[in-house]
């Protein structure tokens, strides 16, 4: 019951936590990776111009390092599951006039990425 069949495929799991850009900014990196085979993703995120690519890359690539260490066949590894958590708000106050002030909402993501074998 609790133990794994022949068929399912060995996954490898990495996240990064605390990133400061927008979750909203960082899933439309996401989706363009989403499914992909990996070296299809890494050349994708090389020709994207957007600030979040870099932390998705890296997560990436530390996914990759964990499949090489548990002897996974890198060919063969494609992005099963990458999903963009938002993380904890940083609040802050701008001054404006009449002696009010305007919030500031400075998001953070945690971005984990899933990878598996293919077959």
């Amino acid at each position: 019951m609790g133990s794994k069949s022949d068929t399912e495929s060995k996954v490898v799991r990495a996240c990064a936590k605390y990133i400061r850009i927008s979750p909203r900014k960082v899933r439309l990196v996401a989706d363009v990776i989403r499914n992909k085979r990996v070296d299809e993703a890494q050349t994708a995120l090389r020709f994207i111009q957007r600030r979040a690519v870099r932390p998705v890359s890296k997560v990436l690539n530390a996914a990759i390092a964990q499949a090489e260490a548990m002897k996974m066949n890198v060919d063969n590894l494609f992005v099963k599951e990458i999903y963009v958590d938002g993380g904890p708000t940083l609040k802050r106050w701008l001054p404006r006039a009449r002696g009010m002030a305007t919030p500031i909402l400075k998001r953070t993501s945690h971005i984990t990425v899933v990878l598996a074998e293919e077959g």
